[in-house]
C-alpha cells in the first residue's frame, strides 16, 4: 500500500478510496468492498484476531498459501492515526468508524478516535463533501460523539438515526448490541470545505 498516493496502492485501477478505521471482525469492510468494486478499500485494525477474521473472509482456506490479496483491498495492520498522518490532503472519498471501543472511563477519553485532534487529521485527508460514517451502541460513546461533533466546525453533523441505513453493512457488534438490548446510533457526517 502507498499511503502517499492511496489510489496507486492497488493492483487494479480504482476510481475512489474508502478507509475503515478499526474494522473489528471485518464483515463490514468485506461487504462494503464487494458492494463497491470500483473502490480501493483500505481497512485498518491493530488487533490480530480482527486481522485473522478479515483475512479468512477475503482468502479461501484452500488458497491461503498462494492467494494474492483482492486487487482493490488493502489492510493496514497498525494504528489508523499513523496512516492518516502519511496520507495526502483530500485523498479519501469515504471513511468508516463502526462500533469502536468506547473506552468508557473518563481517563481514557483521549483514546477514543472521535477526538478533536483526529477530526482535524481526518478532515484533512477526506475530500470536500466526502462522508464519514460512524456507528456506536455504547451510551458513553454516543454521548461523547454528540458532544465532540457538536463543538467542531469541520463536518456537517446532523443527529444520528436509530435504524441502519440500507447501504450500510451489518456487523457482529451491531448484532450483539441488539441481542443485549442496546440501541445503535448511526451518524453520517459530511466533510465541510
Amino acid at each position: 500500500m502507498s499511503p502517499g498516493n492511496p489510489t496507486a496502492g492497488f493492483s487494479d485501477p480504482v476510481s475512489r478510496v474508502f478507509l475503515e478505521i478499526g474494522f473489528g471482525g471485518g464483515e463490514h469492510a468485506a461487504a462494503q468492498s464487494e458492494m463497491n468494486p470500483d473502490v480501493g478499500y483500505i481497512a485498518s485494525e491493530v488487533f490480530e484476531n480482527g486481522l485473522c477474521s478479515l483475512l479468512s473472509r477475503l482468502v479461501p482456506e484452500e488458497e491461503e498459501a498462494t492467494a494474492a490479496p483482492p486487487p482493490h483491498f488493502r489492510i493496514w495492520p497498525e494504528d489508523a492515526r499513523q496512516l492518516l498522518k502519511t496520507m495526502p490532503d483530500a485523498s479519501v472519498d469515504r471513511a468508516y468508524l463502526m462500533f469502536p471501543d468506547p473506552w468508557p472511563k473518563s481517563r481514557h477519553a483521549k483514546r477514543r478516535f472521535v477526538h478533536p485532534e483526529n477530526l482535524r487529521e481526518l478532515h484533512r485527508v477526506l475530500k470536500p463533501g466526502a462522508i464519514w460514517r460512524v456507528a456506536s451502541d455504547h451510551p458513553v460513546y454516543q454521548e461523547w460523539v454528540t458532544e465532540v461533533m457538536g463543538q467542531q466546525d469541520l463536518f456537517d453533523a446532523p443527529a444520528p438515526v436509530t435504524e441502519r441505513p440500507d447501504d450500510w453493512s451489518p456487523t457482529r457488534y451491531e448484532a450483539k448490541a441488539f441481542r443485549e438490548g442496546r440501541q445503535p446510533f448511526y451518524w453520517t457526517f459530511t466533510r465541510l470545505p
